[in-house]
């Protein structure tokens, strides 16, 4: 009868536990004053929340700290109090960078705020135990996304107690968005990360055995006669400095200095206007650059904020690859490698980045749900100026033309997390040399217990220019198990050979078709030794659209095993176990020709010790082989991170990949610059080495020091030369000499940033690089060592710049005066 009794009392439980949480609203009266101690009358009368329950490592147990929360709001803000419990020489309190809190040592308040209760997209505010803000604004298609570079401008305090520590937050409504209703109800949830034991604990559950987190928060009802208040900021800016870049005929030294505003203004309650005059980027991580031997573009992350922030609308359909705005100018390469090594000239200026003379986004939703987002930027055209030394005639030559880029997105949300979108991207440039125009239709559909998911989308681009026009599409379809214990997809792609979004967007090559499929077993209860174990297996079908030819076949497999320790361990594997053929040797576009790849076996293993600790180590080992002798491939990745004190730690990473038996294009052209016929094959090994080293000293929770340097070196050593036949196989020919590689970049970034009011800036960055015209003998220097050496001696560019952000808000401007 107890037995009974028990497992009654904690089935209830685990029901009571389950359900999403409501609370009243509550209006306050009285003035708050942010200073973390919670002291204030006015949050004597509002009712405090508790009962968290955890969501990792083990969901639905009762939190092991106590925690209390208070939320309220008045005519202006949202304010947040909680007490958060636990023994003080137990708070962990690291100082990191703004936004910067995983894997660090700090414990972390959260409160997530869905405005518009649409269960799809949500605001987040976090405070640390050591008084560090981060922001991130939320979104979920499939799977929850966090943008963490959207920054808005809020107060918090927070106190370390004799029995815990105390946060207090007041969030502006001029900070997020708002409708005009009313009555109004959000979603709502608060989270705790005790990092102590890697617990994190929150007020409304999130069951991880459900797909999103969004759509499980509760709910915040009742809020009555808010009104959105004028959005309207400004962040004047100035910067200045020099650049020096090293050049066959001397070094060049050009005075850098500018100066813009970002402008935010908030159209109406739901809309918002973001806009950048003038921008000035440079104060940004530099590129990792490689040695790319495939004919596909390799893709960069984008560290702009004004083109990462705020963005997951624009890129609903994955047309938005922003670094297309402001790129490197498409001439400044070919005036390089024309003017750079030639005596005869000097280089006098040739830009590296193209910019912009203003880019805009407004972006919201209605009161419906609808989503509605406008993107346009134009960019100034760009010239090289060039100086013929024997008579002193100056040359001035375009290198990229004046450009506008714009997108435009409707997007509805429906119920259950679904939704039904429209993307149009357009490129137009002056001259009319290339144009382009992508539309996409996109439609997603959950069902009620959020269990399954289906998707289809269509997209058409359309490129035109002078005496030419090219139309191509896309289509994808998918069916996907979402949630519970076993998880699987099944989806189909179809990539017409003239579908072109790369003008706005980013697509390795089209004319392919793509059948694959999925399915996972996750074990996301804690048992016996384990946290989490994840068992996943795939594979990919792939064929040529036009003309219609089989490609290959891939599979892959992998065992995730999270332990109660918190170290993790991953194994993998991947294959394609038949011979294959690779139409897209030398060219993304299909040239007829056309090589056959032997099957190959892929087995990894990687994995990373408990990052509470100071020292934090992670690692990758993984080998390749086929049926070919003495061609195996091989890969190993060391990495470590250690934590000095509260506001010191630094981290060093080294990957090295052994390739033996690299196929590919030897590059060996004819007297056009065009690809030989037949096309020549050259087998050779590879060498790749990247060490990464960074370090960051938080002097306050507003003031901090950073630096990053990177070294990558690429040998290539051909061994081998071949001619293709048309049926893909190959016929040796005589070793062609001449023909290795040795590629070096090198970059330090070190960045001084100071936060000194709440949205204002100063910047001091430093930026060394190696210089464009490196020549390291790829014969001579075969080993890291000797390489570093010579890299060290080349010449180097150096980079000094000072930039200061203000910000001003209309409303407090306007109390002021």
């Amino acid at each position: 009868m107890r037995f009974i009794l028990t497992a009654v009392l904690c089935l209830l439980l685990t029901i009571a536990y389950s359900q999403a949480k409501h609370m009243p609203a509550v209006k306050l009266n009285l003035p708050v004053k942010i200073d973390g101690d919670l002291n204030d009358e006015a949050w004597k009368s509002i009712p405090a929340s508790g009962d968290f329950i955890t969501f990792s490592p083990h969901f639905g147990n009762i939190s092991s700290h106590k925690t209390e929360v208070k939320i309220a709001y008045d005519d202006n803000a949202v304010y947040v109090a909680a007490y958060l419990y636990e023994k003080p020489e137990n708070i962990r309190t690291q100082l990191t960078a703004r936004d910067i809190s995983d894997r660090q040592d700090v414990d972390v308040f959260t409160v997530g705020l869905d405005t518009y209760l649409d269960r799809q997209n949500a605001f987040l505010f976090k405070v640390t135990a050591a008084g560090v803000q981060a922001d991130a604004k939320g979104s979920q298609n499939s799977s929850p996304v966090y943008d963490i570079t959207w920054n808005a401008v809020w107060e918090s305090k927070v106190t370390i107690k004799k029995d815990g520590w105390t946060v207090e937050m007041k969030i502006p409504f001029s900070a997020i968005r708002i409708s005009k209703n009313e009555v109004q109800d959000w979603g709502l949830n608060f989270a705790r990360f005790v990092r102590k034991e890697n617990e994190n604990s929150i007020w409304s559950p999130e069951n991880p055995n459900i797909n999103g987190d969004i759509n499980q928060w509760g709910t915040w009802t009742g809020l009555k006669n808010i009104k959105p208040p004028l959005r309207l900021s400004f962040q004047p800016y100035i910067s200045g400095g020099f650049r020096n870049s090293p050049t066959n005929n001397g070094n060049v030294t050009e005075v850098l200095k500018s100066g813009g505003m970002d402008v935010k203004y908030g159209i109406n309650e739901s809309f918002t206007l973001d806009m950048t005059l003038i921008p000035d980027f440079a104060q940004v991580q530099s590129d990792n650059l490689l040695l790319n031997l495939t004919p596909f573009e390799v893709k960069f992350d984008d560290y702009r904020p004004f083109f990462t922030e705020g963005t997951e609308l624009f890129n609903k359909a994955g047309l938005f690859y922003s670094r297309r705005v402001g790129a490197a100018p498409g001439g400044a390469s070919a005036v390089l490698k024309k003017y750079g090594s030639d005596p005869g000239y000097r280089i006098d200026k040739n830009p590296g980045i193209t910019r912009l003379y203003n880019a805009a986004k407004i972006s919201g939703r209605t009161r419906d749900n609808l989503g509605i987002g406008v993107f346009n930027a134009v960019s100034v055209p760009m010239y090289a100026d060039v100086t013929r030394l024997s008579n002193g005639t100056d040359s001035s030559i375009l290198t990229e033309a004046l450009t506008n880029y714009n997108i435009i997105v409707l997007d509805q949300a429906l119920k259950n997390r679904s939704f039904i979108s429209f993307t149009n991207t357009n490129v137009m440039r002056k001259g009319n040399s290339r144009n382009a125009n992508v539309g996409s239709a996109d439609l997603s559909l959950f069902d009620k217990k959020n269990t399954y998911n289906f998707a289809l989308s269509g997209k058409f681009s359309t490129i035109w220019g002078d005496n030419y026009t090219r139309n191509g599409y896309r289509s994808d379809i998918s069916f996907s198990k979402v949630s519970k214990l076993v998880r699987y997809s099944a989806a189909a792609n179809v990539i017409s050979d003239k579908f072109d979004p790369n003008d706005l967007g980013y697509l390795l090559s089209n004319n392919q078709m793509v059948y694959s499929g999925a399915i996972s077993y996750n074990l996301l209860k804690p048992k016996n030794r384990y946290n989490t174990r994840i068992y996943s297996a795939g594979f990919n079908n792939s064929f040529l659209y036009k003309p219609f030819n089989w490609t290959g076949l891939s599979v892959n497999a992998k065992a995730f095993f999270l332990f109660r320790n918190f170290w993790d361990v991953t194994f993998s594997f991947q294959s394609q176990p038949l011979w294959s053929k690779d139409y897209f040797v030398s060219s993304t576009v299909y040239n007829g020709s056309f090589l056959m790849r032997k099957p190959t076996y892929y087995l990894g293993i990687n994995g990373s010790t408990d990052s509470r600790k100071k020292l934090y180590f992670n690692y990758n080992i993984g080998g390749a082989e086929s049926p070919s002798p003495d061609d195996p491939y091989w890969t190993s990745e060391a990495g470590l991170r250690y934590r000095v004190n509260d506001k010191f730690q630094f981290s060093a990473d080294m990957i090295i990949e052994h390739d033996k038996g690299n196929w590919g294009w030897s590059y060996i052209t004819d007297n056009l610059g065009r690809p030989t016929v037949p096309l020549i094959i050259a087998k050779r090994k590879v060498k790749r080495n990247t060490g990464v080293v960074t370090a960051q000293y938080n002097f306050t929770k507003r003031m901090n020091w950073t630096v990053r340097v990177r070294h990558y070196w690429s040998a290539l050593e051909n061994t081998s030369f071949y001619n293709l036949r048309n049926d893909g196989y190959l016929d040796d020919i005589a070793f062609i000499p001449g023909k290795n590689i040795n590629y070096n970049t090198f970059n330090v970034d070190m960045f001084y940033t100071w936060d000194f009011l709440l949205g204002s800036r100063i910047t001091i960055a430093w930026k060394n690089a190696l210089g464009a015209n490196v020549n390291i003998d790829p014969y001579s220097h075969t080993s890291y060592l000797k390489n570093f050496g010579q890299m060290v001696t080349n010449p180097h560019s150096n980079e000094l710049t000072v930039k200061i952000v203000y910000f001003l808000d209309y409303l407090k401007l306007k109390g002021k005066s």
